[in-house]
């Protein structure tokens, strides 16, 4: 099982740290590095700042959000990180949600999912060298009744892994049947099936081993002795997931959750979130809901959390290490102990 880290907000007062950072974890054998295109940048910049920093991690978007750009600018952009990396660029790529589609870039969201593998469709064309010559359902390239023509990037051949974000039972199985590796979010090791039976299926579908994608599942990690207090700061962060990150009818956080086997919590705090209650929210978070989703405790009970990813068929941990404080020698100092605990595996 490889680890790869977050690189976190990029700002002017701390690209040194955060230069710093990326390149400990390429010393301690990191094999990725996401940049997150989330409240305060795109994810394509400090990647493209990091290509000269760094040798060997590979460097991510955690994610490019499809509805943000058109398929051939994606597939372009992720080109010349491809040649600024030296061929260790990832392309992450994922739907967002209607929150954030629909309030801050102005576009319906509307068959998401549909625009999702029909970005990946062009990408890949791009990357092989084709001319864009597609007619799907969101994006028909040249557009009909129109001046446009069939054009071929002016880029040699690459090979440019793609990995996408989903969580709903559809997208799960496309990613299965297409992507080179999944970025998975409310995971447990306790309930793999709610996202791995999606995925299985369509790795079959399309004649695939399920070892042929990388699964690489974000995990928040936190390494200390009490237990209660470390549960109790992250409820706030569940009910957020649960009410906060999507609209009333559309929270893919929340399904994940409910096929997880706590559909009546998951359900009861959103309405409670969405009432704006959100410390009576906290509150009826189950302590479930944070110890089977996340790696804390003390040093052995981390431990054996990371072994239950990795023998339930997790590739990757993401981690998150928010709980060692901003970015500096607390955080450094903790992702030097995962990485001596993941050597005693």
């Amino acid at each position: 099982m490889k680890l790869a880290i977050e690189i976190g907000p990029v700002k002017p007062d701390s690209l040194a740290l955060t230069t710093e950072w990326v390149q400990l974890a390429e010393r301690l054998g990191v094999d990725l590095a996401f940049a997150a295109e989330a409240w305060w940048s795109d994810a394509v910049t400090p990647l493209a700042y990091l290509a000269d920093k760094t040798q060997q991690i590979r460097l991510a978007t955690g994610i490019m959000q499809t509805t943000a750009r058109t398929p051939a600018m994606t597939a372009m952009t992720a080109l010349t990180l491809h040649d600024l990396t030296g061929g260790r660029f990832v392309l992450g790529l994922g739907a967002s949600g209607p929150q954030v589609v629909e309030g801050l870039h102005g576009e319906r969201y509307r068959q998401p999912l549909t625009r999702l593998a029909e970005t990946v469709d062009i990408c890949r064309l791009i990357f092989a060298g084709e001319k864009v010559n597609y007619q799907g359902k969101v994006f028909r390239l040249p557009l009909p009744d129109s001046e446009g023509k069939a054009l071929r990037i002016a880029h040699a051949p690459a090979r440019i892994p793609i990995y996408l974000a989903t969580l709903g039972p559809r997208a799960l199985r496309y990613t299965g049947t297409m992507a080179d590796g999944w970025l998975g979010t409310s995971f447990s090791p306790e309930h793999p099936e709610a996202h791995f039976d999606y995925l299985n299926a369509g790795a079959m579908a399309a004649g695939r081993t399920p070892d042929a994608l990388d699964r690489c599942v974000s995990v928040r990690v936190e390494i200390g002795d009490d237990i209660d207090a470390m549960i109790a700061r992250r409820k706030p962060g569940v009910a957020f997931n649960m009410g906060g990150m999507g609209s009333a009818t559309t929270n893919f956080y929340n399904d994940a959750f409910q096929r997880a086997g706590f559909e009546e919590d998951a359900r009861a705090i959103q309405s409670l979130w969405l009432a704006g209650r959100r410390e009576e929210a906290a509150r009826r978070v189950p302590d479930a809901m944070v110890t089977q989703f996340q790696a804390i405790g003390t040093r052995e009970m981390v431990r054996e959390r990371l072994r239950r990813y990795r023998d339930v068929g997790v590739t990757t941990i993401k981690l998150g290490l928010d709980s060692a404080g901003p970015l500096g020698p607390a955080r450094f100092e903790l992702l030097e102990n995962i990485v001596d605990l993941m050597e005693t595996l």
